[in-house]
């Protein structure tokens, strides 16, 4: 297949072109580089040996989505394109509301006047809010907490609406949980801009020195050693899942929702202590309290993605640790790993 990448030079977004090429699928990645590194192509092209047309562009701009796709036309759309930062979402809900909800319409009126009917989403388990319990399935109540997760359940409503009233042939829309880690070869892994997000790249510049300590927000939950407990997955085999939940809708014509994780929770300090074990280095922590919102435990039952499409997570959080320092260590240039 040939597949358009939207927001494709992005975290997850280039690693599943990574997976796509791999499995002898065509890329195009259309990308406003607001949340990608501009060397991010010319890695890729290292990485999978193949040239990939790069189209800069707004998912917003109807006009150039419809170009891109009638210069390449595609069998399919994966939708990376989004804000992702629950805080920021907060603070500037137009903002959130703009990129996400309108360029999700956008993107599905350009494919609509080119004719694509196929497409794949990037959602995410912030749909579930606080669930009542874990580990979650798909069919547990969405009752989101913050304006990303609710952009994510509009979009995903939007994607399920133009199914059902078969404006779209198929959709997959993926809800994962927390993605980790960095491609094998070291060429292509997560760089936040600012103070990261996630714990592992925060993890990962406490390692080379970027910053002081890790701030671990809460000790005294309901989990084996107090900290918050999470379903962590390796970014490689969260790129698996997409080409495999792509050829599953395109061969068979099916909408699905699905859960991608691991189905283990892993704790904060778990996974601190599995980092300092797989790279040899001291993460310094210090306890700060809850941040408001926070769970105590979150993590997916991803059987229905097996049962679906045949994927089950192979690689485990010692997996994540070294390739999440392997990445970061070569962005400082450190060089003994």
């Amino acid at each position: 297949m040939r597949v358009l990448l939207t927001g494709g030079a992005g975290y997850i977004g280039s690693h599943t072109a990574a997976a796509l090429a791999e499995r002898g699928h065509e890329i195009v990645i259309l990308d406003n580089f607001a949340n990608a590194e501009r060397d991010v192509p010319a890695r890729l092209e290292r990485l999978t040996g193949k040239k990939i047309p790069i189209i800069e562009a707004d998912i917003r701009d109807v006009p150039a989505v419809v170009a891109a796709l009638r210069e390449h036309p595609v069998d399919a759309v994966i939708h990376f394109a989004a804000l992702k930062a629950v805080g920021e979402s907060e603070a500037d809900p137009l903002l959130y509301y703009d990129m996400n909800i309108i360029g999700t319409i956008r993107l599905l009126q350009a494919m609509q006047e080119a004719n694509v009917t196929r497409i794949v989403f990037s959602s995410s388990a912030t749909v579930y809010g606080q669930p009542d319990s874990s580990p979650i399935l798909e069919d547990f109540p969405t009752r989101v907490e913050n304006i990303y997760g609710r952009t994510k359940l509009v979009m995903e409503d939007l994607i399920r609406d133009l199914a059902r009233t078969k404006k779209l042939k198929a959709a997959a829309n993926l809800r994962y949980f927390n993605p980790v880690g960095a491609h094998p070869s070291g060429q292509i892994g997560e760089t936040p801009r600012g103070v990261p997000n996630n714990l592992m790249p925060y993890v990962s510049q406490v390692a080379t020195g970027e910053r002081p300590h890790l701030r671990v927000f809460g000790n005294d939950y309901d989990t084996p050693d107090g900290t918050g407990v999470r379903d962590y997955i390796h970014v490689v085999d969260l790129a698996e899942a997409h080409a495999l939940a792509l050829e599953h809708i395109v061969t068979n014509d099916v909408s699905i929702t699905v859960n991608l994780g691991t189905g283990e929770g892993t704790s904060v300090l778990q996974l601190v202590t599995a980092f300092e074990t797989a790279t040899g280095r001291t993460i310094p922590i210090v306890i700060a309290p809850r941040r408001p919102g926070d769970v105590s435990s979150y993590y997916a039952n991803p059987a229905l993605a097996e049962q679906t499409f045949g994927w089950r997570a192979k690689l485990n959080v010692e997996d994540m640790c070294r390739d999440s320092w392997r990445w970061q260590a070569s962005r400082a240039g450190i060089n003994d790993i």
